[in-house]
């Protein structure tokens, strides 16, 4: 990958001032360790009347197929070879743009120490990507960059010179100028519009992409003619994160409009008060309380059989008392969701020694079960059909046996509580079943004296006096070690 930043300048205001202004010597070549790669700077000329920076990125192809992990484009699990042949090491796109933002740091910021006054200067400006994908094609380019103050010259790469009847590939070699930037903004649009028109990025979109976003968008995002198209791109689509910077972008809009701070616009609402805070959800409660539980049994080696999505394992990893962590589930969507909330492939080495997630049914015995403190089944049984339920018993109880069982399940006498939920309707469209308090001690007590277990039951959430608390939870403990009997 391939970008170079020029300029020109005169005998009083020399172009080789970029040297300041980027942090780098122009009479050095530099090397630059990054997480995918080596980063070179060097400056193919740098002369008072005209300066040019180079940013040359060496991908290392191997570590973004070690690290990547199906992130990103050509990162799917169904399309291995796509790991290996693909245009990272050669076109443009986040990996440039992470680059940049780390390379020049200082400069994207508009810090400059030497010479404090260079930042805010405007200065003539030429940026030249021999190879940039362009997903929606040089009219977009012209789009995204033209409305910001820069002349676009975008041409086409052809998809095989030899072969002009293949016509042109998705990739263009585009040249921006401008007389009227900063070089800070000048890095910042790069910063975002060179993945925006890549359309996929190399690493997970995690929550804090929208802060970022906002903070390298200040001053020309929220009035950009496409904001919508970059806001969803940048932020890979997912839904929820394109609705909140949208919002955000919003109310700096408006307060831009009213010359006055987002605060003073965004204040409809009272800040609350102490008194006024909301209740904590119930999946929250509920983690609390098996947290609560396992710590006063003193597990220190826990299994989360049916993890889903990796709220619980999450949870768990916060707390060092709990040295390892299991995370099981028939799911692999789920748990590819898990391993990305979870940020496996970022974990430090001490971390990630103290968390696993593998596939499993619980309707089967499994010895990589056996020999932990703790086992938790959060919402699980009642997405089982009642049939399965005895296998499942006999998994845990029987084959797995760990010293304590917590099984957390809904409450149906609470459901009429629920003003959303219609009468005679489950919580979920997957549950099964759905049992009263006497249903499920019923089952719990007959569970732990087959097992040679004690049992216990603990109300999660706020313990009605007519229909009980929204979610039960038995905590089984073992008091005999004798063979369990099978169901």
């Amino acid at each position: 990958m391939f970008l170079t930043i020029s300029t020109t300048g005169t005998p009083e205001r020399p172009a080789t001032d970029l040297g300041y202004l980027l942090h780098k010597h122009p009479d050095k070549a530099q090397a630059f360790s990054t997480s995918y790669g080596t980063a070179h700077v060097l400056y193919p000329e740098a002369e008072a009347q005209r300066c040019t920076a180079a940013l040359l990125l060496e991908v290392d192809t191997v570590a973004l197929v070690r690290r990547g992990k199906g992130k990103g484009r050509g990162g799917a699990p169904d399309a291995a070879l796509a790991q290996y042949v693909n245009d990272r090491p050669y076109a443009a796109s986040s990996l440039l743009a992470v680059a940049l933002s780390s390379v020049f740091s200082s400069a994207m910021k508009g810090v400059c120490k030497a010479r404090p006054e260079l930042p805010g200067e405007v200065r003539p400006l030429r940026v030249e990507v021999p190879a940039l994908p362009a997903r929606g094609g040089a009219d977009l380019v012209r789009k995204l960059f033209e409305p910001l103050g820069w002349a676009v010259t975008v041409e086409p790469v052809a998809l095989d010179t030899e072969f002009p009847e293949w016509g042109d590939s998705r990739y263009v070699s585009l040249v921006l100028e401008s007389d009227a930037l900063t070089l800070a903004e000048a890095l910042r649009h790069l910063y975002v519009l060179l993945p925006v028109l890549d359309d996929a990025k190399h690493y997970w979109v995690a929550p804090d992409e929208v802060d970022k976003l906002l903070r390298v968008g200040e001053g020309w995002l929220p009035g950009h003619p496409e904001q919508r198209l970059i806001t969803s791109r940048y932020l890979s689509r997912r839904w929820a994160l394109t609705r909140q910077a949208t919002e955000r972008l919003e109310l700096v809009r408006l307060a831009e409009a009213d010359d006055s701070e987002v605060e003073e616009i965004d204040n409809a609402v009272e800040a609350e008060t102490e008194a006024e805070e909301k209740p904590a959800p119930l999946a929250v409660r509920r983690r609390e309380a098996i947290v609560t539980a396992l710590r006063q049994s003193k597990a220190a080696r826990v299994l989360d059989l049916g993890c889903g999505q990796g709220q619980l394992v999450q949870t768990l990893l916060k707390d060092p008392a709990f040295t390892e962590i299991v995370g099981v589930d028939v799911s692999m969507r789920a748990l590819t969701i898990a391993s990305r909330r979870l940020k496996l492939d970022r974990m430090s080495e001490r971390q990630a020694s103290r968390v696993q997630l593998f596939q499993g049914s619980l309707a089967y015995t499994d010895v990589r079960l056996k020999g932990y403190d703790a086992a938790v089944l959060s919402e699980v049984i009642e997405h089982l059909d009642l049939p399965r339920l005895p296998a499942l018993e006999y998994a845990v109880f029987g084959s797995a046996r760990p010293r304590t069982v917590l099984v957390t399940t809904p409450n149906v006498e609470y459901n009429v509580r629920w003003e959303s939920l219609p009468a005679g309707h489950v919580r979920h469209g997957d549950h099964r079943f759905e049992w009263t308090r006497a249903e499920f001690r019923a089952w719990a007590d007959a569970v732990a004296e087959r097992h040679g277990y004690g049992v216990e039951f603990v109300p999660v959430g706020p313990d009605d006096a007519e229909v009980g608390p929204p979610t039960q939870m038995a905590v089984f403990t073992q008091t005999a070690p004798k063979e369990a009997k099978a169901a």
